[in-house]
């Protein structure tokens, strides 16, 4: 009976895909796109693995060959895993159900029946789109990603185009159109001890912060959010509680914090002040470098990482990357908040320690630092925001995992963990043992990702009864 089933199914399905390609070519040549049947492919489509991995596998790779701050790196993840969620949202919509809420609108475009590879199509041209517009100085290698995945050229006519991937992309660039992340102002500083300078000293080099002008990305805290209300919603208490410059340097809480990194994060510290696995866990998080795929990458690296052990489905990996995502965007954005519009700019370490007087010959075991304030730890609420995000979307935190890292000044290559929230704690610390943030930077920069992760998560993407 099951074969004789299958038997009689089979004709059903190769009428589908003639009529289907009937329709398509017909449209196409209404539309004046085409006069002919298409060339046949130039290679057979390889959808080898989860569409949604594939993409943001390509856009770790983007972030890696543009580098730059971290904020508009998450930001372009959080529009990727966005769109892509929104046309898989759709393809739900229009061909099965969907279980959760669309981010910003999911459409039932019209179709007579389920083409070809759908699917792949909505997600993936959805996808190329939305990177093209964003890293549009690598179209070179988003067109090779494409074909590799189709088979045939990004700019060949698809139906799907026009009845639904060309409304999810439009959407969300228009939601992105005017957010501030294009804010070219530059820093002028507080230029008092303890508030931020530049970290470039003639026996510490370091030309891409020998300026203030050059501090990064300081407008960011005023970019219009994803989820969050403003990006000041989250702010901890610990830059009010001092006000100025001089309090916060005359207390006692800051001169333990400075000695605290001085020990741990020093180039040279002893094993018994650093232990070899806390030096490991420092480079294996460390991400700072061009080349490599910077904190974000990592998260989404990460997320793919639990996503491939959990064994998820397209339309559960969608979900689960523009949540991450998501929230991971919005906490660069609250972070920089902190960073920037609070009372006290932060110096990093390595100026507390030699402009303030207490070791002139000090260096980071990082060697650079990054060039921008340190409180609170941009790294640290990533951390927080995924840790959080996961705990939601498994409904538990307590899942084994074995991470990896691109740094290529790591010693390992992987990390095993007991749970999100450890992973995430040793990212947050793994700050203070490259020597470029305080003990207070990591914690108030978890309880910040925390913070956004609930309220993704609380208010986006939610089930549908």
């Amino acid at each position: 009976m099951h074969g004789r089933t299958a038997r009689r199914r089979e004709p059903a399905r190769r009428g589908h895909r003639r009529r289907f390609a009937a329709l398509t070519v017909a449209l196409a040549a209404a539309a004046g796109t085409l006069v002919a049947a298409p060339a046949p492919a130039a290679a057979a489509p390889n959808f080898d693995g989860d569409p949604i991995h594939y993409w943001n596998g390509v856009l770790q790779q983007a972030m890696r060959t543009r580098g730059g701050a971290p904020g508009p790196l998450a930001r372009a993840a959080a529009m990727l895993n966005g769109a892509m969620y929104d046309a898989e949202s759709s393809y739900r919509l229009r061909w099965h159900r969907m279980t959760s809420e669309p981010y910003l609108e999911a459409y039932r475009y019209d179709a007579i029946l389920e083409g070809p590879a759908e699917e792949e199509r909505v997600i993936g041209r959805t996808a190329y789109k939305i990177l093209l517009g964003i890293f549009k100085e690598q179209k070179p290698y988003l067109d090779q990603k494409f074909t590799d995945r189709f088979g045939t050229r990004p700019d060949e006519f698809d139906l799907l185009d026009h009845t639904v991937v060309n409304k999810v992309v439009a959407r969300m660039e228009s939601a992105r159109a005017a957010d501030g992340f294009d804010d070219q102002r530059k820093y002028t500083g507080d230029k008092v001890p303890g508030a931020w300078r530049p970290t470039h000293y003639a026996d510490l080099p370091d030309a891409s912060c020998a300026q203030e002008s050059q501090a990064a990305t300081p407008y960011w805290g005023e970019v219009k959010p994803f989820a969050i209300p403003t990006g000041s919603e989250y702010r901890p208490p610990t830059p009010d509680l001092y006000g100025t410059y001089d309090r916060l340097l005359a207390s006692t809480a800051y001169r333990d914090q400075v000695d605290k990194v001085r020990r741990a994060g020093a180039a040279n510290a002893p094993e018994s002040e650093r232990s070899r696995d806390q030096t490991a866990a420092a480079w294996f998080w460390a991400n700072d470098a061009n080349g490599t795929y910077k904190p974000p990458g990592q998260i989404l690296q990460h997320t793919r990482e639990v996503a491939t052990a959990q064994r998820l489905t397209t339309y559960q990996n969608a979900r689960l990357f523009a949540l991450v995502s998501l929230a991971m965007a919005d906490a660069s954005i609250a972070e920089w908040d902190v960073k920037y519009r609070t009372p006290i700019d932060l110096w990093r370490p390595v100026s507390a320690i030699r402009d303030g007087g207490l070791d002139r010959g000090w260096k980071p075991l990082a060697g650079t630092t990054p060039c921008f304030p340190a409180w609170a730890s941009g790294h640290a609420s990533f951390a927080g925001a995924w840790a959080g995000v996961l705990e939601q979307y498994f409904g538990t935190g307590d899942i084994a995992v074995t991470l990896t890292t691109d740094e290529p000044k790591s010693p390992v290559k992987s990390r095993s963990f007991t749970s999100f929230r450890q992973a995430a704690r040793e990212n947050a610390d793994s700050r203070i043992y490259l020597g470029v943030h305080y003990p207070w930077d990591a914690t108030d920069g978890l309880a910040v990702g925390d913070k956004v992760a609930d309220y993704v998560t609380t208010n986006k993407l939610k089930p549908i009864p």
